[in-house]
């Protein structure tokens, strides 16, 4: 039996307006005959989860949708993802998310994903639009138990470009966390506060890239995949780096592009590769991602 809730959650803030507090729970379990269903269910606003339709021999897929059309200061959500044992699920953005400039507070994401034994989690944001002036602090916590295994994701994107706009002002604190059975196996964090322009313009560390994109995985033959993940990153855009290494069980892959779209495009094309190379899942991605 499926519990759903779906509730209407606003505060005010000390200035009177009113400040987005949405929150997700997703639980899903395998059942007698191995298939994943859905458990649990709790939203509130401005988040919605829809599940497409997939096809039958691709898991279950839920996809993430914020109605407020972005983030502004002081605003914050929450995701809260658990799978149960042998349970496999997709959870997808529906949208780019985009954060709006701030008079100087900082709009919040928080995203826990637990997975348990021989569980298997996708996490397959789109976008994240840096508006000039936008202060984002996001943080993400995968906690996953024996051989469960993982991929998550994130595209950053510096600014509107169409509009001429760059990311130059405003705050991005990016932090991320991947544990196994209690151990701390990764953390990191991206930082940018002050000197944005300066420190995407060095050659040492954007050198004028637009944008820039992460893939985590981590599973008990993490290090295995290797050399498979290195041989599919080989086909990628001419204007596109991305490079891989393996910490803990842990292996990390990063882009950095001139041109978002194109960093997108070779987003989307390794996550189908990986998928298939690891899990013999379909080398396809979700409906909603070419929208």
């Amino acid at each position: 039996m499926v519990t759903a809730v779906i509730q209407p959650n606003k505060r005010e803030s000390n200035q009177g307006r009113i400040i987005v507090d949405g929150k997700v729970k997703l639980l899903f379990e395998s059942d007698s005959a191995g298939d994943t269903r859905l458990k649990d269910l709790y939203q509130s606003d401005p988040l919605r989860v829809l599940f497409p339709n997939n096809d039958a021999n691709d898991i279950i897929q839920a996809a993430l949708v914020n109605i407020s059309g972005g983030l502004v200061g002081g605003d914050q959500i929450s995701v809260d993802i658990k799978l149960g044992k042998n349970a496999k699920a997709l959870i997808v953005g529906q949208s780019a998310e985009k954060v709006y400039r701030s008079l100087g507070s900082d709009a919040k994401i928080e995203i826990k994903i637990k997975g348990g034994a021989g569980s298997w989690i996708e996490l397959l944001p789109q976008e994240t639009i840096l508006f000039e002036g936008s202060r984002l602090r996001r943080h993400t916590h995968i906690n996953i138990e024996g051989d469960g295994r993982s991929i998550a994701g994130e595209i950053l994107v510096f600014g509107r470009r169409g509009h001429g706009e760059h990311f130059e002002n405003g705050l991005i604190n990016d932090a991320w966390e991947v544990v196994r059975d209690g151990r701390l196996l990764w953390a990191d964090t991206l930082h940018m506060d002050k000197n944005i322009a300066s420190i995407i313009k060095d050659p040492a560390c954007f050198d004028g890239a637009v944008a820039m994109a992460t893939v985590i995985y981590t599973g008990p033959n993490a290090e295995d995949n290797l050399l498979a993940i290195q041989n599919l990153l080989a086909v990628t855009n001419n204007d596109v780096l991305s490079s891989v290494t393996c910490v803990n069980e842990v292996v990390i892959i990063r882009w950095l592009g001139k041109n978002a779209l194109d960093l997108r495009k070779d987003f989307g094309a390794f996550w189908c590769a990986l998928r298939n190379q690891i899990a013999d899942l379909p080398a396809r991605l979700p409906r909603l991602w070419d929208m």
